[in-house]
């Protein structure tokens, strides 16, 4: 007795767009929609896909409150993904690494918000929040504070998700810091990879994209679906039973 189609709606950064994905397909968004669909034996799985590059929590908010577009999704959708940090992390980087405090609860300010923005467009429908990954940690594992910092931004995400309802975090630098099967998180000193064009401390993250060592590859985005997935098999009452009339 569920649906026989799902709306989902996609909204983020560049892990939403799906950058470093070589079929160009959208990344982790399709995946999980397959998956579905061929779980639950749906007619379809409708995608919105509203990932954009470079895009911090601010500018994903402002976005959301300006497209009549993405608004109207929400409105019908039966759930939604949130790809969000990252680029705010790095621009905190950028400008200060250990002045990372007020950042941090500005940044939690504006998740909390747009939590709340897409709440008064969909009341029911869960948010699914992904959580972000160190990239930097296998080729410069001397930035130790880095895994630290990484750990507490996903904390912070976290505590928002779980002060509001039907909304969920989701962890993935466990599955894509180290790479896949990575026994040993850092290379062994004196390695040197040159021809690959890695740094001569560093080793090479296969599930990171080769052309530039910071977004996922297609293996990394499955990883991500994979979690996604789980996640959405966890809660299925919430987005898959069919609504009272």
């Amino acid at each position: 007795d569920h649906k026989e189609k799902i709306h989902y709606v996609a909204i983020g950064d560049s892990l939403t767009e799906g950058i470093g994905d070589q079929t160009k397909q959208g990344g982790f968004v399709p995946l999980v929609a397959n998956d579905l669909q061929d779980r639950y034996d749906l007619t379809a799985v409708e995608i919105e896909n509203y990932g954009v590059n470079g895009e911090r929590s601010d500018q994903i908010l402002k976005r959301v409150k300006k497209k009549e577009a993405i608004q109207k999704n929400i409105e019908s959708a039966d759930f939604i993904t949130l790809t969000v940090g990252g680029n705010d992390l790095m621009k905190v980087i950028q400008n200060d690494l250990f002045g990372i405090s007020k950042p941090m609860k500005k940044y939690q300010e504006n998740v909390t918000k747009l939590i709340e923005e897409i709440r008064s467009l969909n009341a029911h429908a869960p948010i699914y929040v992904l959580g972000i990954y160190n990239p930097f940690y296998l080729n410069f594992p001397e930035i130790t504070d880095m895994q630290t910092i990484v750990d507490n931004w996903n904390a912070s995400t976290e505590k928002v998700t779980k002060d509001s309802k039907d909304c969920y975090f989701i962890p993935i630098n466990d599955l894509l810091y180290q790479g896949l099967n990575q026994e040993v998180g850092v290379a062994e000193e004196g390695t040197t990879q040159s021809s690959t064009g890695e740094s001569s401390s560093g080793t090479k993250n296969n599930v990171l994209y080769e052309e530039d060592h910071f977004h996922p590859n297609n293996l990394g985005y499955q990883l991500m679906a994979n979690a996604v997935r789980d996640k959405l098999i966890e809660t299925q009452e919430q987005w898959l039973p069919k609504e009272d009339k």
